[in-house]
């Protein structure tokens, strides 16, 4: 009996050290544990820190526009964001900011001022790219990986608003893949904005919303209420001021044809004439369930693969017609420039003489064409007018008119002056070169019908 009472004691002096060792042990887990005020003072340094790195990357944009306003031009004033993207100067912000813009000028962090160039703009991402010179390298801001931005991750928007300069608002990223269209007669790029609670304030477009690694997530441009502030996603503001600062302009491929969503894949609504998809064979009610080898996951994502593709290069593409499967070869056309958001010019005197509307080739614009090379130079057809001397023709949209009557054209005003002083000609003819190669063209002017088309 006594040996069992040593034994129990011994048992509960045990058990007293455990007890007291295991309260020691959670009391040094508990010391060192941060309490509430310094996991905020940790949260709030964090995000000053990113502030602080990224605002020297960071620009105010002023512009000066003329605008019409009772019959008279007026000079007017405007301006919104940016951020430096290259360290030699090169400047991302929306389109919107600079469009219609005769002047521009940026201003950096340290306060200094720059008269700026614009490379390019795209009103359907609604980006656009300065150019400032600058003797030192300029700190840049990076962009994200778009497949690792997360619903719910912190987001934080810095913008320089006049009056209020870098001005910082943060919150979190509330949705991906929205969608946001205007009223217009553009091709909008769909399910490309990212949402957010990070404010932004009049002249905070352009901007950046970083991440908490201080990289670039998106670029804000819209507010469309509701406590939402809309940004365009990065990759997509990536891959547009790349192309910006390579080719000047977007040059998009495209299917001129109604789609819509189907459960095979991808139905054709309509077929325009007078187009390759017509001409290769595609019909009213075909559902595409191929292209280039690849099964088609939706109208969206086909648009934009196509946008892609070379002008003038030949893709396989398989149909279901009347449940029988067909493979055809689809040529890719231009997207149209009114879907881009460049009119004709009415009163030219191309199109009204030989119902054409043409733009310049510019530097590196060939590497978008499949039937063009870097030595090649003139005039890309973009429209042309029903029932005129080029339509009677057969003029391709997307041909490259170099010569008339022998003289070399290499910009829209050479070919303005030489018609002006040709009016009483009645047949010129075109050099062009296009997906056929290169031939000669011969244009009646007499007893022509101009009608619009």
């Amino acid at each position: 009996m006594k040996m069992n009472t040593f034994q129990f004691t011994i048992f509960l002096i045990f058990v007293a050290i455990i007890s007291s060792y295991t309260s020691l042990a959670n009391q040094s887990i508990e010391t060192d544990q941060p309490n509430d005020i310094e996991i905020l003072r940790s949260f709030e340094n964090a995000i000053s820190k990113i502030v602080e790195q990224s605002k020297p990357a960071v620009v105010s944009i002023s512009v000066i526009k003329d605008e019409k306003k009772d019959g008279k031009i007026i000079e007017t004033s405007g301006g919104g964001s940016g951020f430096i993207i290259r360290n030699d100067g090169y400047i991302l912000t929306n389109e919107h900011v600079v469009r219609g813009s005769k002047k521009i000028t940026v201003s950096l962090f340290n306060g200094r001022e720059h008269d700026a160039s614009l490379i390019g703009d795209d009103q359907n991402s609604d980006i656009a790219v300065l150019k400032i010179d600058t003797l030192k390298p300029l700190p840049v801001l990076k962009f994200a990986d778009a497949t690792k931005v997360r619903v719910g991750q912190f987001a934080i928007a810095i913008g320089d608003p006049k009056g209020f300069k870098l001005t910082v608002t943060a919150g979190i990223v509330g949705g991906k893949n929205r969608c946001f269209h205007e009223k217009n007669n553009l091709y909008q790029y769909h399910h490309t904005y990212i949402q957010t609670d990070a404010w932004i304030n009049p002249g905070s477009s352009g901007g950046p919303l970083l991440n908490i690694q201080g990289e670039v997530i998106g670029v804000t441009a819209l507010n469309p209420g509701e406590g939402s502030t809309l940004a365009v996603e990065c990759d997509l503001a990536n891959k547009i001021s790349n192309q910006l600062i390579t080719h000047g302009r977007i040059i998009r491929g495209h299917i001129d044809a109604g789609m819509q969503d189907v459960a095979q894949g991808i139905k054709l609504t309509r077929v325009k004439r007078n187009t390759s998809a017509l001409k290769c064979g595609l019909k009213q009610n075909d559902i595409i369930v191929e292209f280039d080898g690849e099964k088609v996951a939706g109208v969206n994502d086909f648009e934009l693969h196509v946008m892609g593709c070379q002008i003038g290069q030949q893709y396989p593409i398989k149909v279901l017609r009347q449940e029988q499967e067909i493979t055809l070869n689809l040529t890719i056309d231009e997207m149209r420039p009114e879907l881009v958001g460049r009119s004709v010019n009415t009163d030219s005197v191309s199109w009204k003489t030989i119902g054409l509307s043409t733009r310049k080739l510019e530097y590196n614009n060939y590497q978008r064409y499949a039937y063009l090379n870097e030595d090649d130079q003139g005039l890309i057809v973009e429209r042309i007018k029903r029932n005129s001397p080029s339509y009677e023709a057969k003029i391709p949209r997307g041909a490259l008119i170099t010569a008339v009557n022998e003289h070399k054209i290499e910009d829209v005003h050479t070919l303005e002056t030489y018609l002006d002083n040709e009016k009483d000609i009645s047949e010129i003819t075109l050099d062009i070169k296009g997906i056929q190669g290169t031939e000669k063209v011969m244009l009646k002017l007499q007893d022509s019908q101009l009608t619009p088309q």
